[in-house]
């Protein structure tokens, strides 16, 4: 009879788990350096200097980060109802699609006071609408939630090229984007307001989507931990059949929870189009969607462990760019493979290391036990 697993204790399952799955793929990714040439140890350095080394080097590390925050809160959120929501990708770009019908219409109209929250409530809204078709298939149609979020990247973004290429591309312009917006709805960059307060910080696309991002966090962490519909969807994300029998409405938990997800991806533009682009393009969202599916894995779904995986991918993105920039036999290519690697261990074999830690913690824990077993019987 198999031995029933070991409980853990939260530090050592939210925390040291995830680190040594990260030390493994880094372990890994140096003998991939080694091959090629190039010390592991000057490359870890390359890409630490490439990312915090300097100050326009952290700007851009935390403008990655912020875009694998709200990607990676909506995959965690999702996670917690039970459902494994692929189609962040899709959605980011149809949440883009809400930003710039928006902005599009309404910034000679009004002030950047009101014009940019109407453009965080359109990419909240149209990255949850998109997210909710496949949600209410799911819940009134029993189509698999993994198989329709996938099918809908592919429509958005479909949509997305027919509506750049015939409907929204500025006149005379040849490549596929829109005018540009106006400044009132240019999100103001975060060196500039620390620079008009004072303070000084290097130039970069950073801007106060960041605080967007951090605020979501907040929200989610009280939604989940702290309301009673974020109790109903983790408990239906845990049993369904106990959470049925105890009258939740598992069909309005996956509205909601899907609703939801999808909106925070749908911010993920925010950052993006009216932070750094300041126009509607084709492949803003670049992988982030997808990747949000393993900074939630690292993070354990946990708003503060989503935080801390993003800061870890925003430094792969960004040093890894200086790592190809410094080593000539380090391609852009090879950097791929190692943010790859990171989603490996991080996804795929999350808890691979996990029965280690078990016997580890059985073997602290029997002479504890023993010496308090012995001070019963004195």
């Amino acid at each position: 009879m198999k031995a029933p697993r070991q409980p853990l204790p939260a530090w050592i399952d939210v925390g040291l788990i995830p680190l040594a799955n990260v030390m493994l793929a880094f372990l890994v990714a140096g003998l991939i350096v080694l091959a090629v040439g190039v010390n592991p140890l000057d490359a870890v350095h390359v890409m630490l200097i490439g990312a915090f080394g300097y100050p326009e080097a952290i700007g851009y590390t935390l403008y990655y980060a912020t875009n694998f925050i709200f990607t990676g809160l909506a995959v965690a959120l999702a996670f917690h109802a039970g459902l494994f929501n692929i189609g962040g990708e899709g959605q980011a770009y149809i949440g883009g699609l809400g930003v710039g019908l928006v902005v599009l219409a309404l910034d000679g109209l009004l002030p950047g006071i009101f014009l940019i929250p109407l453009a965080i409530l359109g990419a909240a809204g149209f990255g949850a609408v998109w997210a909710l078709i496949p949600a209410w298939l799911q819940a009134y149609r029993g189509s698999h939630i993994v198989i329709t979020t996938i099918m809908f990247n592919f429509i958005a973004a479909a949509l997305m090229v027919y509506l750049m290429v015939n409907v929204l591309i500025a006149p005379g312009v040849m490549s596929p984007e829109s005018r540009e917006f106006a400044a009132s709805a240019h999100l103001p960059l975060l060196h500039m307001v620390l620079r008009s307060a004072g303070f000084s910080m290097g130039e970069s696309p950073l801007n106060l989507s960041l605080l967007l991002a951090l605020a979501c966090c907040v929200l989610v962490w009280v939604f989940l931990w702290h309301t009673r519909w974020g109790y109903e969807l983790r408990a239906m994300g845990q049993n369904p059949g106990a959470a049925s029998y105890a009258g939740i409405n598992g069909r309005r938990m996956i509205l909601l929870a899907m609703g939801l997800s999808g909106a925070l991806a749908g911010m993920m533009a925010v950052n993006e189009l009216i932070g750094v682009q300041h126009r509607l393009i084709l492949n803003f969202t670049a992988g982030y969607g997808f990747t949000g599916i393993a900074v939630a894995l690292m993070g354990r779904s946990h708003p503060f462990g989503v935080v801390l995986a993003s800061l870890l991918f925003g430094v792969l993105q960004q040093g890894g760019a200086e790592l190809a920039f410094e080593f000539p036999t380090i391609t852009r290519e090879m950097v791929v493979v190692i943010q790859g690697l990171v989603i490996l261990f991080s996804g795929a074999l999350a808890y691979m290391t996990r029965p280690w830690f078990e016997s580890l913690f059985v073997l602290l824990r029997r002479p504890s036990a023993a010496a308090a077993a012995g001070t019963e019987r004195a």
